[in-house]
């Protein structure tokens, strides 16, 4: 992660040929998409699938985004799928949820769950954590996450949007077992960030979520798409755009400490459209509460988990009635 170039493209819309032309002029500003995939690499394409909430909502990547990078993938000669490991529900309900699941067919592109645990010694700590042996076993990722707030870590632009790769509940338990505090939180999404190592990562900043993020914010229009290498560089150009010192940011912290990351000497250079070109100056950040997750709320999240997991099931499973018409 020593590339410290990170590029910015403003569109305004969804629209599948803007984000097509800006998803392709991200790869050439930064030495084409040869220099990140090979042609028939198996890619993962790690969206934001969070909750199931329509793309009205900021609260999941948009799926034109997630579409037009799986086409690029393909025209290229690359085989990705799209995966994810929700916090509420599963990938295919979120999914479903965004009208994602008929163009991913149409194109020939696999929807998957990030499932199948492996454990993995993560850091310095070799700290054990279940990792999705369909993220472990990929050739390549490519990291998609929305560009907003999180009420527990002020923001997530670009690092966290990796945890999404330890599977279920097990996420929950790493809020219990590592939020005492934010810098041993951050830590940790940060070695799993680094030790998965994806390719590249493209930030959906079209459409953002502001105020009480990550779910039910407030969705408002920013125009951005920005994608880098280095996932701390993006996250401090993304705190620029809404005029927001990086330091504010509770990984942008953690990684300065871990020595990731030197102001001095790890400036980004940006490259594509001018930041200054349209900096949001009335983002609102949200109130903060506790990373740590109390037991009884683990215990109540996989309840509840699991309630939704069954009425997905039943409710795919229950057989669609033939309307008659009376006569």
């Amino acid at each position: 992660m020593d590339n410290n170039i990170v590029t910015t493209t403003r569109c305004l819309d969804y629209s599948p040929g803007k984000i097509s032309e800006a998803l392709k002029r991200h790869f050439e500003l930064s030495g084409g998409l040869a220099r990140f995939i090979k042609p028939s690499d198996h890619v993962l394409l790690k969206p934001n699938f969070i909750a199931p909430r329509s793309q009205r909502h900021a609260t999941q990547t948009n799926p034109t985004v997630i579409i037009e990078t799986a086409r690029l993938l393909k025209d290229f000669g690359a085989k990705p799928f799209v995966a994810d490991s929700p916090a509420w529900t599963n990938t295919f309900v979120c999914a479903k949820k965004l009208k994602l699941l008929e163009p991913l067919k149409k194109l020939g592109v696999p929807l998957k769950q990030l499932d199948s645990p492996k454990k993995c010694l993560i850091g310095q700590n070799r700290t054990k954590v279940g990792i999705s042996s369909l993220a472990l076993d990929a050739d390549a990722i490519i990291n998609i996450p929305k560009f907003k707030t999180h009420q527990q870590l002020t923001a997530t632009f670009a690092v966290k949007n990796m945890f999404g790769c330890v599977t279920g509940k097990k996420k929950a338990y790493w809020h219990f077992a590592k939020g005492g505090n934010y810098r041993d939180f951050c830590e940790l999404i940060i070695e799993i960030y680094r030790y998965l190592k994806p390719a590249i990562t493209i930030i959906d900043g079209v459409m953002a979520m502001d105020a009480q993020g990550p779910i039910c914010g407030r969705t408002r229009p920013l125009g951005w798409l920005i994608a880098g290498t280095n996932p701390f560089q993006c996250e401090i150009v993304c705190a620029r755009l809404i005029r927001m010192a990086p330091d504010e940011l509770p990984i942008i912290k953690t990684a300065r400490r871990m020595g990731l990351l030197n102001a001095e000497l790890e400036a980004p250079e940006i490259l594509g459209d001018s930041p200054s070109s349209a900096i949001c100056t009335d983002f609102q950040l949200p109130k903060l509460v506790p990373i740590r997750f109390s037991l009884l709320h683990v215990c109540k999240s996989i309840a509840k988990q699991f309630l939704l997991l069954m009425r997905s099931a039943m409710n795919s499973a229950r057989p669609t009635r033939n309307k008659t018409t009376k006569r």
